[in-house]
């Protein structure tokens, strides 16, 4: 009996050292069923494109929060979705989107497809999910309207590269979160809410088919790209509050009045308005950026070449009615290859006066009221001009 009584302490010890390890151990939370039965619908409404290994670490044996594309809350319930193998390259997934069943995640919050040939709709099941605060579903073949409610939640939605149709939701333009809406590349119509009240910082709404005026947008706005559409007016008004942009394209619409000046003074590198219908001198409040590309072809710009534009490392003003001399801050820019392209193609100028062009330079000016350099005959691409020259009765007396 003493022999008995005196181990016992001993098995006590060793029981209490056990029961705090485990106390001591992470645990594991339990997949909620419903999140379960959802993750099986998705696999099996999606299959990996032909050279993708995406679903082979789906094993419902395991673990779904340990499956490839997948995050779990420590209560069980799934946060992130990434469909498809991230890698550029990756081929994707095809399938009909399976709306029905990410529905029922009722914790998502980021949601994000790889470009593939993924089809079907975007429910508003889906798009309005309470917590949802990422949307990636670009470069599949997802069609129909876009939902007419969103979460209040979302801070990025891409839905670029697509077949969405029919008009841009107001509801998407009022999210008090969202800083990213990247919708080109589809078949969008109907004019651009006139509300825009979310703090946007980036905007692509290129290429797709929408019409009409551009309406206020928020000086949040860093990222602005509406090319490609059928948007027409005046858009000074607009641009001149949006101090912050740094990236601009407008390019391929129907925008009429002046160029605002003051576009040249922000800090934008990429300054994009070719094929429209701007007019009038071009007066820039201050120089552009050093390095920037400034592309303002195929307009109807009028009056001098100004030398502020000296500054940027690329200036198409192709395709328009520029008239005079060319500045000598250009032709010191592009005779020291500070400026590696200048297209001045099809205008009126009088005067180049570019002697010599590095070898890494395209410079062009045919189809002006003077010949062009032989410096810069030499350095003009295959497809910079018609004609080495106006005829002199196209030039209505100016000399060159």
């Amino acid at each position: 009996m003493a022999a008995r009584a005196t181990r016992r302490p001993g098995v006590l010890l060793l029981l209490a050292a056990l029961l705090l390890a485990a106390a001591a151990m992470p645990a594991t939370a339990t997949l909620h069923p419903v999140d379960y039965l959802a993750l099986q619908a998705v696999r099996r409404a999606l299959s990996d494109m032909p050279g993708s290994g995406f679903f082979s670490s789906w094993d419902f044996t395991g673990d779904p929060c340990t499956f490839a594309g997948v995050s779990c809350s420590g209560d069980g319930r799934v946060v992130t979705l990434a469909l498809g193998d991230p890698r550029a390259g990756a081929p994707g997934l095809s399938g009909a989107f399976p709306s029905a069943a990410l529905a029922r995640l009722a914790a998502l919050s980021s949601l994000s497809l790889v470009p593939g040939r993924v089809s079907g709709g975007l429910s508003p099941a889906v798009a309005a999910l309470p917590s949802l605060r990422f949307l990636a579903l670009s470069g599949n073949v997802i069609s129909g309207a876009l939902p007419a409610t969103f979460s209040p939640a979302l801070r990025t939605v891409d839905l670029s590269k697509n077949a969405f149709s029919g008009r841009l939701p107001s509801s998407l333009l009022q999210i008090r979160s969202l800083r990213t809406l990247v919708l080109s590349h589809n078949s969008l119509s109907g004019e651009i809410p006139r509300t825009v009240s979310a703090p946007l910082v980036h905007l692509d709404l290129r290429n797709n088919r929408l019409s009409g005026g551009v309406p206020a947008l928020p000086e949040t706005v860093v990222y602005l790209s509406l090319a490609g559409n059928r948007l027409s007016g005046r858009v000074g008004g607009v641009l001149r509050r949006l101090t912050r942009l740094s990236f601009l394209d407008l390019g391929g619409n129907w925008f009429s009045g002046e160029v605002p000046g003051e576009l040249f003074s922000f800090h934008i590198g990429y300054l994009q308005l070719r094929k429209n219908a701007f007019s009038g001198d071009l007066r820039p409040a201050g120089r552009v950026p050093a390095g920037a590309t400034v592309d303002l072809s195929h307009n109807a710009l009028t009056g001098r070449v100004p030398p502020e534009l000296a500054t940027a490392a690329a200036v198409y003003l192709n395709g328009n009615k520029f008239a005079g001399e060319l500045p000598a801050e250009i032709v010191s820019a592009t005779e020291g290859g500070r400026m590696r392209v200048l297209f001045l193609q099809d205008n009126f100028l009088t005067g180049i006066g570019v002697r010599g062009v590095p070898s890494s330079a395209a410079v062009c000016a045919h189809w002006n009221c003077v010949s062009p350099p032989p410096a810069v005959v030499a350095a003009c691409p295959a497809k910079g001009g018609r004609g080495r020259r106006r005829p002199p009765a196209q030039c209505g007396g100016r000399r060159g």
